[in-house]
């Protein structure tokens, strides 16, 4: 399992990554918000997503909520935040901003340590549900292994057609603009213009059409971007 550690205080940040290391996980560090960012788009680009992210609330330059905000865009992965403010508001913020739990400074790492294996096994159930295979009219889609089947033809999809998939099949009916999408499947800090998506879903038309799919499951909402409309 992939961490990253985010806290300004360099100590606690080594801290952290020495326990989790020695629990079997790999652990990477960044000790601000624009390094934590980076960390995360480098882990999208090849190196391997984090199942898992331990982030600071008081940093200085960018908190702990927009780093959350920004990531979140981006990775469903657990964040747990590490704090000293206990007020509501704060948790208030903090979950709204998309974190999945709070563990109050200062804290025993065993206690921690037992709260991180508790997100990962939930998360592997989730996972486990997440790589189900989904059937739309005709069309079979297994996330897990990344394919998708027409009447048990296969349809060559690259990695963007297919993340561009996924995405609006696991949320059938549900719009999504251009720039949301662009920035979903191509990531944050890529360089280009969200007019690709509107060639890549042209692309997986011609696929799906040309692998025998009678309709079309991506509906085009004029003015705005996409919805999935299979079922």
């Amino acid at each position: 399992m992939r961490m990253l550690v985010v806290d300004d205080e360099v100590d606690i940040a080594n801290m952290l990554a020495e326990y989790f290391r020695m629990e079997g996980y790999e652990v990477a560090t960044a000790n601000d918000g624009a390094a934590a960012l980076e960390a995360v788009s480098a882990s999208r680009g090849g190196h391997g997503a984090f199942d898992i992210i331990l982030l600071d609330v008081n940093m200085p330059n960018m908190d702990g909520f927009e780093v959350c905000r920004r990531i979140r865009e981006h990775l469903s992965c657990p964040i747990i935040f590490l704090t000293a403010r206990v007020e509501d508001v704060d948790q208030i913020d903090g979950f709204a901003a998309g974190a999945d739990d709070y563990v109050l400074k200062p804290f025993s790492l065993e206690v921690l340590g037992r709260r991180v294996a508790a997100h990962m096994a939930r998360e592997g159930r989730a996972r486990r549900q997440e790589q189900a295979v989904r059937f739309f009219r005709g069309l079979t889609i297994d996330y897990g292994s990344r394919t998708v089947e027409v009447a048990d033809r296969p349809v060559d999809l690259t990695k963007l057609e297919f993340d561009l998939v996924a995405l609006l099949s696991k949320r059938p009916g549900q719009v999504f603009d251009r720039e949301a999408i662009y920035e979903r499947v191509w990531g944050w800090d890529a360089v280009g213009d969200p007019s690709q998506v509107r060639e890549h879903v042209r692309r997986i038309r011609n696929k799906l059409a040309a692998a025998g799919l009678d309709e079309d499951p991506i509906e085009t909402v004029w003015g705005v971007g996409y919805r999935w409309t299979a079922k």
